[in-house]
Protein backbone atom coordinates (compact mmCIF):
# COMPACT_ATOMS: atom_id res chain seq x y z
CA UNK A 1 0.00 0.00 0.00
CA UNK A 2 1.12 3.87 -0.18
CA UNK A 3 0.09 7.04 0.70
CA UNK A 4 -1.14 9.25 -2.03
CA UNK A 5 -0.26 13.16 -2.40
CA UNK A 6 -1.87 16.33 -4.81
CA UNK A 7 -0.20 19.02 -4.07
CA UNK A 8 -1.41 22.40 -5.86
CA UNK A 9 -3.29 20.44 -8.30
CA UNK A 10 -5.30 21.79 -10.87
CA UNK A 11 -7.65 21.06 -14.04
CA UNK A 12 -9.70 22.61 -16.63
CA UNK A 13 -11.89 21.43 -19.09
CA UNK A 14 -12.57 24.22 -21.41
CA UNK A 15 -13.76 27.21 -19.43
CA UNK A 16 -15.10 24.86 -16.59
CA UNK A 17 -12.48 24.59 -13.51
CA UNK A 18 -12.68 21.06 -12.35
CA UNK A 19 -10.29 20.99 -9.42
CA UNK A 20 -8.60 24.25 -8.10
CA UNK A 21 -5.46 23.90 -6.17
CA UNK A 22 -6.03 20.62 -4.35
CA UNK A 23 -3.48 19.44 -1.75
CA UNK A 24 -4.65 16.19 -0.39
CA UNK A 25 -2.95 13.70 1.33
CA UNK A 26 -4.26 10.45 1.44
CA UNK A 27 -2.47 8.33 4.66
CA UNK A 28 -0.86 4.97 3.99
CA UNK A 29 -3.45 2.31 4.91
CA UNK A 30 -6.32 4.83 5.19
CA UNK A 31 -9.82 4.86 3.51
CA UNK A 32 -10.43 8.22 2.44
CA UNK A 33 -14.25 9.41 1.32
CA UNK A 34 -14.33 12.28 -0.91
CA UNK A 35 -18.17 14.17 -0.37
CA UNK A 36 -19.29 16.35 -2.44
CA UNK A 37 -22.50 17.17 -4.67
CA UNK A 38 -22.46 16.38 -8.56
CA UNK A 39 -19.61 18.71 -10.29
CA UNK A 40 -17.96 18.97 -6.97
CA UNK A 41 -14.68 17.40 -8.43
CA UNK A 42 -14.77 14.21 -6.44
CA UNK A 43 -14.26 11.77 -9.75
CA UNK A 44 -12.16 14.02 -11.53
CA UNK A 45 -9.78 13.57 -8.60
CA UNK A 46 -9.90 9.90 -8.57
CA UNK A 47 -9.08 10.11 -12.66
CA UNK A 48 -6.04 12.29 -12.60
CA UNK A 49 -4.65 9.90 -10.06
CA UNK A 50 -5.18 6.83 -11.71
CA UNK A 51 -3.87 8.56 -14.98
CA UNK A 52 -7.01 8.74 -16.80
CA UNK A 53 -6.92 12.07 -16.79
CA UNK A 54 -3.45 14.94 -16.71
CA UNK A 55 -3.63 17.33 -14.82
CA UNK A 56 -2.82 21.07 -15.63
CA UNK A 57 -0.81 22.43 -12.97
CA UNK A 58 0.61 20.54 -10.05
CA UNK A 59 2.51 17.40 -8.22
CA UNK A 60 0.76 13.91 -7.83
CA UNK A 61 2.60 11.08 -6.18
CA UNK A 62 2.01 7.61 -5.16
CA UNK A 63 4.43 6.10 -2.67
CA UNK A 64 6.50 9.22 -2.46
CA UNK A 65 7.13 9.34 -6.65
CA UNK A 66 5.92 11.17 -8.72
CA UNK A 67 3.85 9.66 -10.89
CA UNK A 68 2.08 12.62 -13.46
CA UNK A 69 4.39 11.14 -16.63
CA UNK A 70 3.48 7.89 -16.08
CA UNK A 71 0.38 6.01 -17.93
CA UNK A 72 -2.64 4.27 -15.61
CA UNK A 73 -0.92 0.59 -16.40
CA UNK A 74 2.33 1.96 -14.76
CA UNK A 75 0.93 3.65 -11.52
CA UNK A 76 -0.37 0.32 -9.92
CA UNK A 77 -3.41 1.41 -8.85
CA UNK A 78 -6.96 -0.19 -9.50
CA UNK A 79 -9.76 1.05 -10.18
CA UNK A 80 -14.09 0.39 -9.60
CA UNK A 81 -16.62 2.24 -11.31
CA UNK A 82 -20.37 3.00 -10.45
CA UNK A 83 -20.99 0.41 -13.41
CA UNK A 84 -19.98 -3.21 -12.99
CA UNK A 85 -17.93 -3.42 -16.37
CA UNK A 86 -18.02 -7.47 -16.20
CA UNK A 87 -17.33 -9.32 -19.10
CA UNK A 88 -20.91 -11.33 -19.76
CA UNK A 89 -19.76 -14.25 -21.92
CA UNK A 90 -17.27 -14.74 -19.08
CA UNK A 91 -17.30 -17.05 -15.83
CA UNK A 92 -16.95 -15.11 -12.29
CA UNK A 93 -13.51 -17.14 -11.95
CA UNK A 94 -12.33 -15.50 -15.76
CA UNK A 95 -13.74 -11.89 -15.04
CA UNK A 96 -11.31 -12.29 -11.44
CA UNK A 97 -8.65 -13.52 -13.34
CA UNK A 98 -8.83 -11.11 -16.52
CA UNK A 99 -6.56 -8.24 -14.34
CA UNK A 100 -3.85 -10.93 -13.94
CA UNK A 101 -3.47 -12.57 -17.11
CA UNK A 102 -2.55 -9.00 -18.50
CA UNK A 103 0.92 -9.29 -20.77
CA UNK A 104 2.41 -6.59 -18.37
CA UNK A 105 1.81 -9.03 -15.14
CA UNK A 106 3.13 -12.43 -16.50
CA UNK A 107 1.06 -13.89 -13.37
CA UNK A 108 1.66 -17.52 -13.77
CA UNK A 109 -1.67 -19.53 -13.85
CA UNK A 110 -1.01 -21.49 -10.28
CA UNK A 111 -0.86 -18.13 -8.77
CA UNK A 112 -3.88 -16.80 -10.43
CA UNK A 113 -5.82 -19.58 -9.31
CA UNK A 114 -4.86 -19.02 -5.94
CA UNK A 115 -5.19 -15.37 -6.04
CA UNK A 116 -8.45 -15.64 -7.39
CA UNK A 117 -9.74 -18.43 -4.74
CA UNK A 118 -8.77 -15.96 -1.69
CA UNK A 119 -10.42 -13.05 -3.30
CA UNK A 120 -13.44 -14.78 -3.45
CA UNK A 121 -13.19 -16.08 -0.22
CA UNK A 122 -13.01 -12.61 1.16
CA UNK A 123 -15.98 -11.69 -1.07
CA UNK A 124 -17.69 -14.17 -0.11
CA UNK A 125 -18.53 -15.51 -3.56
CA UNK A 126 -16.33 -18.98 -3.92
CA UNK A 127 -19.93 -20.52 -4.65
CA UNK A 128 -20.03 -18.90 -7.21
CA UNK A 129 -16.73 -18.74 -9.10
CA UNK A 130 -18.47 -20.96 -12.15
CA UNK A 131 -21.58 -18.87 -12.20
CA UNK A 132 -21.52 -16.31 -15.76
CA UNK A 133 -21.72 -13.06 -15.02
CA UNK A 134 -25.04 -12.48 -16.46
CA UNK A 135 -26.33 -15.09 -13.48
CA UNK A 136 -26.07 -12.74 -10.38
CA UNK A 137 -27.41 -10.33 -8.63
CA UNK A 138 -26.31 -7.03 -8.71
CA UNK A 139 -25.13 -7.13 -5.03
CA UNK A 140 -22.74 -10.48 -6.65
CA UNK A 141 -21.96 -8.04 -9.99
CA UNK A 142 -20.54 -5.33 -7.83
CA UNK A 143 -18.71 -7.94 -5.25
CA UNK A 144 -16.88 -9.61 -8.55
CA UNK A 145 -16.42 -5.67 -9.99
CA UNK A 146 -14.78 -4.68 -6.93
CA UNK A 147 -12.99 -8.12 -6.67
CA UNK A 148 -11.60 -7.14 -9.84
CA UNK A 149 -9.44 -4.28 -8.20
CA UNK A 150 -8.60 -6.48 -4.91
CA UNK A 151 -7.14 -9.42 -6.85
CA UNK A 152 -4.39 -7.21 -8.59
CA UNK A 153 -3.09 -6.19 -5.07
CA UNK A 154 -2.52 -2.55 -6.61
CA UNK A 155 -0.88 0.67 -4.35
CA UNK A 156 -3.73 2.15 -3.63
CA UNK A 157 -7.34 1.32 -4.75
CA UNK A 158 -9.90 4.24 -6.31
CA UNK A 159 -13.77 3.58 -6.27
CA UNK A 160 -16.11 5.71 -8.34
CA UNK A 161 -19.43 5.50 -6.27
CA UNK A 162 -19.68 1.98 -6.55
CA UNK A 163 -22.40 1.20 -4.56
CA UNK A 164 -24.57 4.04 -6.04
CA UNK A 165 -26.93 1.81 -8.36
CA UNK A 166 -27.70 -0.60 -5.93
CA UNK A 167 -30.73 -0.61 -3.69
CA UNK A 168 -30.67 0.13 0.02
CA UNK A 169 -30.43 -3.48 1.77
CA UNK A 170 -27.57 -3.97 -0.49
CA UNK A 171 -25.39 -0.76 -0.33
CA UNK A 172 -25.89 -1.21 3.62
CA UNK A 173 -24.65 -4.89 3.15
CA UNK A 174 -21.73 -3.54 0.70
CA UNK A 175 -20.91 -1.04 2.95
CA UNK A 176 -19.61 -3.67 6.11
CA UNK A 177 -18.14 -5.55 3.39
CA UNK A 178 -16.23 -2.76 2.14
CA UNK A 179 -14.96 -1.95 5.60
CA UNK A 180 -14.14 -5.50 6.68
CA UNK A 181 -12.29 -5.47 3.67
CA UNK A 182 -10.19 -3.02 3.97
CA UNK A 183 -9.20 -3.76 7.54
CA UNK A 184 -8.31 -7.17 6.43
CA UNK A 185 -6.09 -5.71 3.53
CA UNK A 186 -5.10 -2.29 5.11
CA UNK A 187 -5.52 -1.38 1.86
CA UNK A 188 -4.87 2.64 0.66
CA UNK A 189 -8.47 3.30 -0.69
CA UNK A 190 -9.47 6.66 -1.96
CA UNK A 191 -13.66 6.39 -2.23
CA UNK A 192 -15.84 8.22 -3.98
CA UNK A 193 -19.51 9.47 -3.51
CA UNK A 194 -22.46 11.83 -2.62
CA UNK A 195 -23.89 9.41 0.33
CA UNK A 196 -22.98 11.26 4.09
CA UNK A 197 -23.95 7.98 5.64
CA UNK A 198 -21.17 6.15 3.42
CA UNK A 199 -18.55 8.97 4.63
CA UNK A 200 -19.57 8.81 7.91
CA UNK A 201 -20.13 4.85 7.98
CA UNK A 202 -17.32 3.71 6.20
CA UNK A 203 -14.50 6.26 6.30
CA UNK A 204 -11.57 6.79 8.52
CA UNK A 205 -10.97 10.51 6.61
CA UNK A 206 -13.70 12.93 4.78
CA UNK A 207 -12.64 15.87 2.53
CA UNK A 208 -15.14 17.43 1.62
CA UNK A 209 -15.01 18.89 -2.11
CA UNK A 210 -16.78 22.52 -3.41
CA UNK A 211 -17.05 23.67 -6.62
CA UNK A 212 -13.28 21.70 -7.01
CA UNK A 213 -11.69 22.89 -4.04
CA UNK A 214 -11.39 20.68 -1.15
CA UNK A 215 -12.49 22.77 1.61
CA UNK A 216 -12.43 20.60 4.94
CA UNK A 217 -10.66 17.48 5.42
CA UNK A 218 -10.63 15.17 8.68
CA UNK A 219 -12.09 12.25 10.34
CA UNK A 220 -15.84 12.06 10.33
CA UNK A 221 -16.54 12.89 13.94
CA UNK A 222 -14.26 16.07 13.90
CA UNK A 223 -16.01 17.13 10.82
CA UNK A 224 -19.62 16.81 11.79
CA UNK A 225 -18.73 17.92 15.33
CA UNK A 226 -16.42 21.29 13.88
CA UNK A 227 -17.56 21.93 10.48
CA UNK A 228 -15.41 24.98 9.18
CA UNK A 229 -17.95 26.40 6.91
CA UNK A 230 -22.16 26.36 6.65
CA UNK A 231 -21.55 24.26 3.19
CA UNK A 232 -19.37 21.31 5.21
CA UNK A 233 -21.82 21.40 8.18
CA UNK A 234 -25.07 20.27 4.96
CA UNK A 235 -22.64 17.54 3.68
CA UNK A 236 -22.92 15.51 6.73
CA UNK A 237 -26.08 14.66 8.74
CA UNK A 238 -29.29 12.64 8.55
CA UNK A 239 -31.35 14.96 8.92
CA UNK A 240 -29.65 17.95 7.66
CA UNK A 241 -28.64 20.56 9.90
CA UNK A 242 -30.89 23.85 10.74
CA UNK A 243 -29.34 26.62 9.85
CA UNK A 244 -31.22 29.39 11.92
CA UNK A 245 -31.25 33.39 11.82
CA UNK A 246 -29.31 34.50 14.65
CA UNK A 247 -31.24 35.15 17.91
CA UNK A 248 -34.43 33.34 16.81
CA UNK A 249 -33.84 30.72 19.56
CA UNK A 250 -31.63 33.50 21.70
CA UNK A 251 -28.64 31.80 21.06
CA UNK A 252 -25.90 34.35 22.60
CA UNK A 253 -23.88 34.99 19.02
CA UNK A 254 -20.55 35.55 19.27
CA UNK A 255 -19.78 39.24 17.35
CA UNK A 256 -20.01 38.45 13.43
CA UNK A 257 -22.49 35.79 13.74
CA UNK A 258 -25.54 35.87 11.30
CA UNK A 259 -26.79 31.85 11.39
CA UNK A 260 -26.54 29.43 14.09
CA UNK A 261 -26.91 25.67 12.62
CA UNK A 262 -28.19 23.63 14.93
CA UNK A 263 -28.24 19.51 14.46
CA UNK A 264 -31.41 17.90 15.14
CA UNK A 265 -30.12 16.27 18.10
CA UNK A 266 -29.15 19.41 19.44
CA UNK A 267 -32.42 21.24 20.07
CA UNK A 268 -34.03 20.74 23.61
CA UNK A 269 -37.25 21.01 23.96
CA UNK A 270 -39.10 21.73 26.81
CA UNK A 271 -38.31 25.72 27.40
CA UNK A 272 -37.28 28.46 25.25
CA UNK A 273 -39.18 29.26 22.34
CA UNK A 274 -42.81 27.94 21.02
CA UNK A 275 -43.05 25.81 17.86
CA UNK A 276 -45.82 24.26 16.07
CA UNK A 277 -45.47 20.53 14.94
CA UNK A 278 -46.07 20.70 11.16
CA UNK A 279 -45.07 16.81 10.72
CA UNK A 280 -44.23 13.59 12.62
CA UNK A 281 -41.96 10.93 11.16
CA UNK A 282 -41.94 7.94 13.08
CA UNK A 283 -38.67 5.71 11.69
CA UNK A 284 -38.95 2.73 14.30
CA UNK A 285 -35.68 3.15 16.15
CA UNK A 286 -36.35 7.39 15.95
CA UNK A 287 -38.98 10.23 15.72
CA UNK A 288 -38.35 13.18 13.82
CA UNK A 289 -40.25 16.44 13.96
CA UNK A 290 -40.63 18.58 11.62
CA UNK A 291 -41.62 22.53 13.02
CA UNK A 292 -42.47 25.68 12.39
CA UNK A 293 -40.45 28.16 14.48
CA UNK A 294 -41.65 31.53 12.74
CA UNK A 295 -41.64 31.48 9.12
CA UNK A 296 -38.63 29.21 9.84
CA UNK A 297 -39.12 24.88 9.25
CA UNK A 298 -36.96 23.12 12.22
CA UNK A 299 -36.26 19.42 11.99
CA UNK A 300 -36.02 17.51 15.53
CA UNK A 301 -35.33 14.47 17.11
CA UNK A 302 -38.02 13.05 20.30
CA UNK A 303 -38.71 9.69 21.55
CA UNK A 304 -39.34 7.04 18.72
CA UNK A 305 -42.82 6.53 21.43
CA UNK A 306 -44.22 10.67 21.08
CA UNK A 307 -47.47 11.11 21.05
CA UNK A 308 -47.34 14.58 19.51
CA UNK A 309 -49.35 15.40 16.67
CA UNK A 310 -49.67 18.05 13.70
CA UNK A 311 -50.57 20.96 15.38
CA UNK A 312 -49.33 20.69 18.80
CA UNK A 313 -47.05 23.47 20.33
CA UNK A 314 -43.97 22.80 22.26
CA UNK A 315 -41.19 24.92 23.43
CA UNK A 316 -37.33 24.21 22.11
CA UNK A 317 -34.03 25.75 23.04
CA UNK A 318 -30.55 25.74 21.67
CA UNK A 319 -28.04 23.57 23.06
CA UNK A 320 -24.02 23.20 21.18
CA UNK A 321 -24.97 25.66 18.91
CA UNK A 322 -22.62 26.45 15.80
CA UNK A 323 -22.30 29.95 14.69
CA UNK A 324 -21.63 31.15 10.64
CA UNK A 325 -21.20 34.33 9.59
CA UNK A 326 -23.19 36.05 6.74
CA UNK A 327 -20.79 34.54 3.79
CA UNK A 328 -21.28 30.99 5.61
CA UNK A 329 -17.54 30.91 7.48
CA UNK A 330 -17.27 29.48 11.31
CA UNK A 331 -17.10 32.20 13.73
CA UNK A 332 -16.48 30.84 17.22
Amino acid sequence: MAEVQLSNVSKSFGKTNALIDMDLTVPDGAFVVLLGPTGAGKTTTLRLIAGLETADTGEIRIGGDVVNGLTPSQRDVAMVFQQYSLYPHMTVRENLAFPLRSPILKTPEAEIANLVQRVADVLHIPHKLDNKATELSGGEMQRVSIGRALVRDPQVYLMDEPLSSLDAKLRADLRLELKRIHAELAATLLYVTHDQIEALTMASHVGVLDHGRLVQFGNPREIYENPNTAYVAARLGQPRINLLPVGLLEDHAPPGAARVGLRPENIRQGDGRDATVTRVEHLGDQTRLHLKLGNHDVVTLTDPHSTLAPGEILRIAAQNPIFFDAEGNRVT
